[in-house]
């Protein structure tokens, strides 16, 4: 006869019996075989399926109350739900057990796997209060949604850019997937990171079909972001982050106020040029070697730089036929060649020319120490793949 193994076994009926008189336990045992015999046909034949090792020992616990016997019976089985239940079904209609009139009724059908599940789960919760001491059950919970939520970060495009659910009309973009991570935390799905501070064509594309709302680091560093951006994409809104804070440091309650503060993007840029200009001058004022005429011919030099469209696609075509080289251009205000050098000798050329650069386009990423050199050589602009800072006055584009 096959034996079950205790790993098999699903589920067990749990029946009590009575019978009105003497009786021991094979006289009971017996009766579950014999009167059940042909019932359910020979698949759910019970002596057959204990061969097979399908039903496993039965136990029997009786004892006499006066002239009359009770007691329990578990039956263990590795059948399924609806095979078990047939067998449970079928062991209540045994009317007499050994020459005793008898009834027997199936008390539960117990998950024998729910039962162990249920116990893996409260012995991990004690395992890691164990291991984390202070933890209690909010802690836990908290984590369980979290890791729910994070486990909802899909790719986009070819860039692959972390997002949230950006199926509806309005979306949310910001800098990294670190931003992404924090927003769906917090419950705000709609969200997607570009992957740095390079403006991906996916944003570009999806600026043209959805309501983009730019949210971005409360530094220096994220209102240029959004400037080029802005720039380069059809966003509608711009959010903000309280001063010095980034979106992913935010609590929950400081993303959904500051996406309520959200501005549209001509007030947000008028605002950041009068405050440019501001700062522009008390700088000058505090240099007494400067004269007034000087500031003001600065100032406007400042205001008179702007790239139109066609400014635009002049630069995209330069970067394009430079594409692959390695190299950066360097131009004048009316976008001619100044002159044409490898990047590792960028920054000492910029040093030694003679004309005023305006602009340099860049094959490749601009370093902290480009950047740096472009603002002392007096340049209003660069154009590039990725920028390692954004900590500068000038321009930073990326077509």
């Amino acid at each position: 006869m096959a034996k079950i193994s205790p790993v098999s076994i699903k589920y067990m009926i749990h029946a009590n019996f009575s019978a009105e008189g003497a009786l021991e336990k094979p006289d009971v045992i017996g009766a579950i075989f014999g009167q059940t015999e042909g019932l359910l046909g020979a698949e759910l034949e019970m002596r057959e399926l204990q061969k097979e090792g399908k039903i496993g020992r039965i136990e029997v616990d009786l004892h006499k109350e006066g002239k009359n016997t009770i007691g329990l019976i578990n039956i263990p089985t590795a059948l399924d739900q609806s095979e078990t239940t047939l067998i449970a079904a079928a062991i209540e209609t045994i009317d007499r057990i050994g020459p005793c009139d008898s009834q027997i009724e199936v008390e539960r059908i117990e998950d024998v796997r729910g039962s162990k599940r249920d116990y893996i789960v409260e012995r991990a919760k004690k395992l890691m209060q164990e291991i984390h001491g202070t933890t209690d059950s909010r802690e836990i919970s908290a984590e369980i949604k979290d890791s729910a939520r994070i486990a909802g970060i899909r790719e986009y495009g070819d860039n692959k850019l972390p997002c949230g659910d950006i199926s509806g009309k309005e979306i949310i973009v910001v800098e990294g997937r670190a931003d992404v991570v924090n927003l769906l935390r917090n419950g705000v799905n709609n969200v997607i990171g570009m992957n740095g501070t390079k403006l991906p064509d996916e944003i570009k594309e999806l600026g043209k079909e959805k309501e983009i709302t730019l949210f971005v680091d409360g530094d220096r560093g994220g209102k240029l972001i959004a400037q080029n951006v802005t720039d380069n994409a059809n966003v509608k809104y711009i959010a903000v982050a309280p001063d010095g804070k980034e979106v992913e440091e935010l609590t929950g309650k400081e993303i959904l106020m500051n996406l309520r503060k959200r501005i549209p993007v001509r007030e947000f840029l008028s605002g950041s040029q009068d405050r440019n200009r501001e700062r522009y001058n008390s700088r000058e004022n505090s240099n007494s070697k400067r004269s007034e005429p000087a500031r003001q011919e600065k100032v406007e030099k400042k205001e008179d730089f702007e790239l139109d469209e066609e400014k635009k696609n002049k630069l995209k075509e330069i970067l394009n036929e430079n594409k692959g080289a390695g190299r950066a251009v360097i131009l004048n205000n009316s976008l001619k060649e100044i002159k044409t050098v490898s990047l590792k000798t960028l920054a000492g050329t910029l040093a030694r020319l003679h004309e005023k650069p305006a602009i340099i386009v860049i094959d490749g990423t601009a370093t902290s120490s480009i950047i740096s050199s472009a603002e002392e050589a007096g340049c209003k602009a660069i154009v590039a793949k990725n920028f390692a800072t954004t900590n500068t006055s000038m321009k930073l584009l990326s077509l």
